[in-house]
C-alpha cells in the first residue's frame, strides 16, 4: 500500500530541530515525491532539513485554492512512490489546500500518515486558558467591514451559548482591522486572546477580556496571529 506522510512545517524563522522531531526528518528525508504550495519555498524547507537533500532527484507537484480533482488525480496518476505534503507553515491539511489531496488519497486506498509538528492553531488554543474542551477553528472572518462585525457577533453568541471557544485567522495586513472590530462590537467581560508568531523569537501570546484590551495596542500589524474568543469568562 502506496503511503502519504502529511509533512509539518515551522511556523517561522525557527530553528528546524526546536519544533520538527528528528524521527519526522528521517521520514522526510526518505521521499523524493512531494505535494507543495509553493517549489521554492519546499526546496527551501527541505535543504534546512538536510543541506545534502537531492533535491533533483525530487519531484514536486503545486497545489493552491484553484487546484482542482482533476488536477489532483492526474498528480496521482504520476506517483511511483509514497508521497509527501509539504504545508507553507504549520500542519497541512488544517486551514491549508492538503486536506484536498488526503480526501482523495482516502478514496484510492492510500495509507495517511500525519507526522508530529507544530500547529498554531492547537498551540495557541493550549496557551489561550480557554475552554479546550469545546472549541471550533472558523478559518478568515470576512474582509469588509460590516460582514466582519456581523460574523463577529454571531460567533460571540455561539461561543456564548455553546461555552464554546471560538478560534479564526486573518491576513497579516488586516489584523488591526479585525483587532478594531472586535473592541468595538464584543462585550466588554468576553475574553480575547491574541497569539502571535507562536515559536519565534517574536512569540507573544495573551489573553485579557475585551475591557483590558481596549487600554493596550498590540503590535500584530503584518504579523502571523491566532485569535480566539470566549463569551464564558467563567472558563478562565
Amino acid at each position: 500500500m502506496k503511503k502519504i506522510f502529511l509533512i509539518p512545517n515551522t511556523l517561522g524563522n525557527t530553528n528546524i530541530n526546536t519544533v520538527i522531531p528528528i524521527q519526522v526528518q528521517k521520514e522526510i528525508k526518505s521521499l523524493r515525491l512531494f505535494f507543495v504550495e509553493n517549489i521554492r519555498t519546499a526546496r527551501r524547507y527541505l535543504k534546512k532539513i538536510d543541506p545534502s537533500f537531492p533535491i533533483n532527484d525530487c519531484q514536486f507537484f503545486e497545489i493552491n485554492k484553484r487546484t482542482t480533482n482533476e488536477d489532483i488525480n492526474r498528480y496521482f496518476s504520476k506517483l511511483s512512490s509514497d508521497v509527501g505534503i509539504i504545508s507553507e507553515s504549520g500542519a497541512p491539511a488544517v486551514a491549508d489546500p492538503g486536506a484536498q489531496i488526503v480526501a482523495i488519497a482516502h478514496q484510492k486506498g492510500w495509507q495517511i500518515i500525519p507526522l508530529t509538528g507544530p500547529s498554531s492553531i492547537l498551540l495557541a488554543l493550549m496557551a489561550s486558558g480557554m475552554n479546550g474542551q469545546n472549541f471550533a477553528f472558523v478559518g478568515y472572518l470576512p474582509k469588509d467591514k460590516l460582514p466582519r462585525e456581523k460574523r463577529i457577533r454571531a460567533l460571540e453568541e455561539i461561543s456564548r451559548k455553546q461555552k464554546q471557544t471560538q478560534i479564526f485567522i486573518e491576513t497579516p495586513y488586516r489584523n488591526q482591522a479585525l483587532f478594531e472590530s472586535l473592541l468595538k462590537i464584543c462585550h466588554p467581560s468576553t475574553m480575547l486572546c491574541i497569539a502571535k508568531e507562536i515559536t519565534t523569537t517574536e512569540e507573544y501570546i495573551k489573553t485579557l477580556p475585551i475591557i483590558k484590551w481596549q487600554k493596550q495596542k498590540p503590535d500584530i500589524h503584518k504579523k502571523n496571529v491566532i485569535f480566539l474568543i470566549d463569551s464564558n469568562p467563567k472558563n478562565q
